[in-house]
């Protein structure tokens, strides 16, 4: 499916024009070292930012072999365990040239523990997917070193304007130039609908 995923990244890439920053995650389906390099080639043709994820994460050194040959700014791992140890090894290692963080895997601590190695070995960092967490975490982070906020999956018939019947409102609404702003209510910044949660309750 190569040649197809090429040809979205050239369809999105016109449909926006050169100024917009892109970047492309094809979330590790690629099974050989070749295809993942047939695709970056591409994607630095069409000044893509970076690169997610582009083979299964088993195999460190595929990922190293990678980042040498690629110009791309490969942004990895993804969803391989070990927290800061995995995210440290991969850098000191050039396996990746960034790196995804995420609060599921390190909690807020190990989360934000990442994104300081990231700042000390001098790469940028990407905090995966949304949420009241990570949200607070990138607010708590230099702009130099995590850059982006990974909105939810925006694509037709997804509604991420809609909040979880649980709580009053989403975590992370969208102004008209495409920011969201930091909750600033106690704690993670969530307000819950106690009535609800009461009604749904499995047991007392």
């Amino acid at each position: 499916h190569i040649d197809w995923d090429i040809e979205c990244c050239r369809a999105v890439r016109a449909a926006v024009g050169d100024d917009m920053v892109l970047s492309f995650d094809p979330w590790g389906t690629y099974r050989t070292y070749e295809e993942a390099v047939k695709v970056g080639r591409e994607l630095e043709k069409l000044d893509f930012y970076w690169y997610e994820h582009p083979m299964n994460e088993y195999r460190v050194s595929a990922y190293e072999k990678l980042c040498a040959e690629l110009d791309i700014p490969i942004l990895s791992p993804e969803i391989a365990a070990g927290s800061i140890y995995t995210r440290a090894d991969w850098i000191r290692r050039g396996a990746s040239d960034m790196s995804r963080i995420d609060v599921l895997r390190g909690g807020i601590t190990g989360v934000s523990k990442m994104a300081g190695i990231c700042e000390a070995f001098g790469v940028k960092c990407e905090i995966h997917m949304s949420g009241h967490a990570n949200l607070q975490i990138l607010g708590a982070t230099s702009e130099d070193v995590c850059e982006y906020y990974e909105r939810g999956l925006l694509a037709p018939g997804v509604d991420e304007e809609t909040p979880l019947p649980y709580l009053e409102a989403v975590c992370d609404p969208l102004d008209d130039d495409g920011y969201v702003t930091v909750p600033t209510e106690p704690g993670m910044g969530y307000r819950l609908i106690w009535d609800y949660i009461d009604q749904h309750r499995l047991k007392e």
